[in-house]
């Protein structure tokens, strides 16, 4: 296994997933995919992850429901990327357990921030 950070993203827009893959993999990042809460929440309970990223609209299972049942049993930091951006969503995301909650309208630089850590 090469020495790449590994990132999960959990977001049901495919386009999204692989622009913000190609983005990401400029700065050595290795990304996966997931395309719906379910899928999301059993790749990152089984896989370890340097940093999870999620979308709070997906079908079927929402990312602050995925987000509720990751904090169970895992502390993978979690990035909530999401199209949600008012103060009362943020709240939310933060208080189950996000470790950053950024609009998607953010610039990348603001994106980025949230893996500085």
């Amino acid at each position: 296994m090469d020495n790449k950070s590994r990132l999960l993203i959990i977001d049901d827009d495919i386009k999204f997933c692989r622009l913000i893959s190609d983005y990401l993999s400029g700065f050595g990042y290795e990304t996966e995919s997931a395309h719906t809460g379910a899928d999301g929440l059993e790749k990152a309970m089984h896989e370890n992850w340097q940093a999870i990223i999620l979308d709070v609209m997906l079908p079927v299972h929402n990312g602050f429901e995925v987000l509720k049942r990751l904090r169970e049993k895992s502390e993978t930091p979690v990035l909530i990327l999401t199209a949600l951006g008012d103060e009362a969503d943020r709240i939310v995301g933060l208080e189950l357990g996000a470790d950053d909650y950024v609009p998607k309208t953010s610039s990348p630089r603001d994106f980025l921030r949230g893996f500085a850590r």
